[in-house]
């Protein structure tokens, strides 16, 4: 099954480290966040990726084209190229990466529908890039098939952006809590789509996959939403981008599902 992720956007709300790299670049633990998604899926058997590109796509192109030279000790021939040798120190990913020109100012329902030509089969998974969850991502396939839903959404809790104040009715203060988790669910951008989600999509960069597609399918009962009450946490801020990164550093990295 192929998994498409959404990497074209510009990052505007994190522009201290988008100015020269895509967002899906940006490092967690110092590996691109993409690189973080894309293990998760492949933990789960996924390997077949799609990657909708746009906004400094070159830079996404070049992470990957240069692992294996960069992993590895290379002899090279000056004068015959054809006689370069790379000799082996470690094995790299086994995944297969489709990199697909989307457009620069595309919306995320236009990105989508322009890789249709890539979608083999009857269904496919979808995300962002840059997100990071410890959904289980074969649970929500097999909640999508006993639905039969033409898209299931990931529901997820977000973490308040302010901390909260607990106090009584007199407004004696009791108790402060950092950030807390929501009870409300959000859409976690993690999907599993049927190819009847093209029927949906237009291919003019004006088509937001969260806007008129997602009204429509949920007005036609062809969307489901799967409830994952466990981590998720997005990187659309600076502060994202710190906070996911002292994660990593103190140990504490529950998106980490592979070994």
């Amino acid at each position: 099954m192929k998994v498409v992720i959404l990497c074209g956007g510009e990052g505007t709300r994190l522009r201290e480290e988008t100015e020269y790299k895509p967002k899906p670049m940006v490092s967690v633990g110092g590996m691109p966040i993409l690189w973080h998604i894309m293990k998760a899926y492949a933990h789960y058997g996924f390997k077949d990726f799609v990657l909708c590109l746009g906004y400094k796509g070159d830079a996404i192109k070049q992470f990957f084209l240069s692992q294996e030279l960069m992993g590895n000790d290379i002899t090279i021939s000056m004068n015959d190229r054809t006689r370069d040798v790379i000799h082996k120190k470690r094995e790299g990913e086994d995944w297969n990466i489709t990199f697909a020109e989307t457009g620069l100012k595309s919306n995320t329902g236009a990105r989508i529908a322009r890789i249709e030509k890539y979608i083999e089969g009857e269904e496919f998974l979808a995300t962002y890039g840059d997100g990071l969850t410890d959904s289980n991502i074969a649970s929500e396939i097999e909640f999508h098939r006993k639905s039969g839903a033409t898209a299931t959404l990931t529901g997820v809790h977000p973490y308040s952006k302010f901390g909260l104040v607990q106090a009584r009715a007199d407004g004696l203060v009791e108790k402060f809590v950092e950030k807390p988790q929501l009870y409300d669910y959000v859409n976690g951008g993690y999907y599993v789509f049927g190819r009847g989600i093209f029927d949906y999509l237009e291919k003019d960069e004006s088509c937001v996959l969260e806007g008129k597609p997602f009204e429509r399918l949920a007005a036609d009962g062809k969307m489901r939403m799967y409830r994952h009450d466990g981590f998720w946490h997005s990187m659309d801020t600076y502060k994202d981008y710190l906070e996911l990164n002292r994660m990593w550093d103190e140990g504490k990295r529950p998106w980490k599902i592979w070994q």
